[in-house]
């Protein structure tokens, strides 16, 4: 069972998914492809790569991290993660 941290909200799970499906995604892309609405996509990717599970390879658009990868496979509690800097 994968373990969230509290500062994670449900939707994060399905963007963190659509980008380990798809590739590299932007926020419009994202709900495009059934996700969260752009905006909501848009901050929470903001956040997500804030604790290192997205890094922002452009503006605008996402990559999932080796940490995102292991939180998704059930190999790393989000809640050990601290903001990066």
């Amino acid at each position: 069972m994968r373990k969230p941290a509290d500062w994670m909200v449900p939707a994060d799970d399905r963007i963190l998914e659509l980008i380990r499906d798809e590739g590299n995604l932007t926020p419009g892309a994202i709900e495009q492809l059934g996700g969260p609405v752009a905006d909501h996509a848009s901050r929470r990717a903001k956040k997500l790569s804030s604790h290192g599970l997205l890094e922002q390879v452009h503006r605008g658009l996402y990559r999932l991290t080796d940490d995102g990868r292991a939180y998704l496979d059930e190999e790393l509690d989000a809640a050990t993660l601290d903001p990066i800097e």
